[in-house]
């Protein structure tokens, strides 16, 4: 029996993790941890016969306590819980929470030993270093979710890191990959979550919207593989059928191809090293006939840009555009930002933060990067103020 924990289990990631694990008879479920969405965690937690389950709101313990009451499960709720949660010893961990919210468990996960499949990117962007030293201390493996990155680690099985030459990286554009910078500064809430080839959640749908999604990427690439930024590349497919490319010295590209769907990537990490059956629709290429490639606009999506200028500040850097992006996002959704202000907080908290030196300091701990996080959250806070 294969232990495992998933952290984020109504999410979609975590939609897709608990329908591969309800296809298999061999998995023992540890823990499963879960926001305000009760009665779905409740309903994964007695179909998994889970032994714990955590929702991250206190406020939610009640409803938890009476969804799962004759069915001998441990129920618990709040941020402690959570870690203790992730401390529990698990053979295969998924890291699926959105935001920073995910570093501390995933980091927890890893100090057990267990295989961290990795789907939460603020983990890499935010403490790259720390997990990856914490990994190697531990003897314990990152195995990459995120449909980019899991394409590359797929494409490197036995290659060379140095014959690489250079990584490519796909985004679908999004839902406004047409539109011009006026009609941008006009996009609703409505507009930017709605995405034309992934089913998401809110957040992440609205980041590939205004492509931080993708910077976070570009960052997790470098902090992951190891590659220097002028290595990384992105390019605009809208089918998103191609996950990313790898390049040879030469000459070659090796594709990673398949439908839009995340169990692909889930699957193969959930298995690794082998491969296993995956219920997952088959390309048929004739019918496709076509795929589309176009650069990037770096002007009218800007996120691309901050992301590169924080893999050369390195250090908090990432600690600090992540919480400048998730306070953007909450001004964005609640109405007190526009789209196009989205970039300009985050770039405008950078440039304030650039005056102290901590923010190129190498990653020590866990608690300096929290720090940082909050320093960025701060400030940001204070900017989105002033632009209302």
């Amino acid at each position: 029996m294969m232990r495992v924990s998933v952290f984020g289990a109504t999410g979609s990631i975590g939609e897709s993790t608990f329908d591969l694990l309800s296809r298999r008879d061999d998995i023992e479920t540890v823990a499963l941890t879960g926001g305000r969405n009760i009665a779905r965690l409740a309903h994964q937690a007695r179909s998994l016969s889970a032994q714990l389950v955590v929702t991250a709101y206190d406020d939610c313990y009640q409803d938890l306590k009476a969804a799962l009451s004759g069915s001998g499960i441990e129920v618990a709720a709040g941020t402690q819980a959570l870690i203790a949660a992730a401390e529990r010893p698990a053979d295969w961990v998924m890291s699926a929470i959105v935001g920073a919210a995910g570093l501390a468990p995933g980091f927890r996960a890893l100090a057990q030993g267990a295989t961290l499949a990795l789907a939460n990117k603020e983990s890499l962007v935010t403490a790259g270093p720390l997990l990856m030293r914490e990994a190697a201390r531990q003897n314990a493996r990152i195995l990459p979710v995120d449909s980019e990155h899991s394409a590359v680690f797929q494409a490197l099985t036995g290659e060379e890191i140095s014959s690489v030459e250079r990584v490519i990286i796909t985004a679908s554009g999004g839902p406004f990959r047409g539109w011009s910078k006026e009609q941008l500064a006009s996009a609703t809430l409505a507009q930017a979550g709605t995405h034309p080839t992934w089913a998401m959640g809110q957040r992440i749908t609205i980041d590939s919207a205004s492509l931080f999604n993708k910077a976070l990427e570009l960052i997790e690439t470098r902090e992951y593989f190891g590659f220097d930024p002028d290595q990384i590349e992105v390019i605009i497919h809208p089918q998103s059928i191609v996950h990313a490319l790898v390049g040879f010295r030469d000459g070659a590209l090796m594709a990673h191809l398949g439908a839009p769907d995340m169990r692909h990537a889930i699957g193969y990490a959930l298995n690794w090293p082998d491969r296993a059956a995956l219920p997952v629709a088959r390309l048929d290429l004739a019918r496709l006939a076509q795929l589309n490639f176009e650069a990037p606009d770096a002007e009218r999506f800007p996120a691309l840009r901050l992301a590169r200028e924080v893999m050369e500040i390195r250090g908090h850097a990432g600690a600090a555009f992540n919480a400048s992006k998730e306070i953007a996002l909450d001004q964005f959704i609640a109405g007190h930002l526009g789209f196009l202000d989205m970039a300009e907080l985050v770039e405008r908290t950078i440039d304030i933060l650039l005056s102290d030196s901590a923010l190129a300091d190498a990653i020590e701990s866990l608690e300096t990067v929290e720090a940082m996080d909050q320093i960025a959250r701060d400030t940001a806070t204070r900017l989105a103020k002033s632009m209302a």
